[in-house]
Parts: structure tokens; sequence; C-alpha cells
């Protein structure tokens, strides 16, 4: 059993190493990305990565606070679905509303299932799931980002 600060150090050290990691890698223009904070440059739009000690997951999320304009947005990507699907070569879990800390969002996520975050033997497993998929995220995200401002 892990105490709080303990859990806590190990998910920091996990983000801080991926982050080193994917440091040198360019953005699909180029150029240079914080890859473990992507900016969509979209209000209410982001790029999610997140690891507990069940799971990993990446995931676009879309938190628009009026619920039209968050369909809506939704509703583009849905347009968008074969395209994402061929940028990145990845099936993606559609969700039009998801409840969570007291807001509905929708999502399009990705998850890998049985990893740990707090075992470190893990996070080479944790880290080829989450590298691949964020930067097919970016190469699509280049193509299809003017069509939402």
């Amino acid at each position: 059993m892990y105490s709080k600060e303990q859990i806590s150090k190990l998910k920091t050290q996990f983000w801080t190493n991926f982050g080193l990691y994917m440091k040198p890698v360019p953005s699909s223009s180029g150029l240079t990305v914080n890859w473990i904070n992507y900016k969509t440059s979209i209000r209410h739009i982001h790029f999610k990565m997140d690891a507990d000690n069940t799971k990993a997951v990446i995931a676009i999320e879309i938190s628009h606070p009026q619920e039209e304009q968050r369909l809506h947005l939704y509703n583009q990507f849905v347009s968008l679905k074969k395209l994402l699907t061929t940028i990145t070569a990845f099936n993606w879990q559609w969700n039009e509303a998801v409840q969570t800390d007291h807001k509905t969002i929708s999502s399009i996520s990705q998850q890998l299932d049985d990893v740990n975050i707090l075992d470190q033997s893990d996070w080479p497993a944790i880290i080829s799931f989450l590298k691949p998929r964020i930067m097919a995220l970016d190469a699509f995200w280049e193509i299809v980002k003017d069509g939402f401002e």
C-alpha cells in the first residue's frame, strides 16, 4: 500500500520522465511542443493523458459548459471520425456525454488496461501506449484544427 505522498511522487516522476522522453520529439509541423500539456489552441478542446493503478488513458475531451456548443464540437469530430481513424491508425471510443467532476464532457478516447503507474516496470508499456497516440493526435489536429476556429 502506498501513502498519498508516495503516490504523488511516483506519478510526478512518471510524468516528468515521459516529458523528458518526449521533449526532443517535434510536433507534426516541426515545432517544439509540450506533449504533457498539449495545447490545441481551441478553448474547451483538450488532449488529455492520464494513468492510475489500473489503466492508462488518452483522450480528446470537449468540455464546453453549454451543452449545445459541446455537442456541436463533438459532432464536428464525429464528421471527422474516418479521418481520425485513418491518420491515427487506431480505433477510438466515442462518448457523447460523460459525467466528470460535476460537469458533462464529450470524450474520444483509448484505454490501456492492466497497467499501474505506481509500478515502474509498467512505465515502458504506458509510454509505448501514450507516445504514438499523442503524436497521431497531433498529426490529425494539424490537419483539422482550422475547422474548429
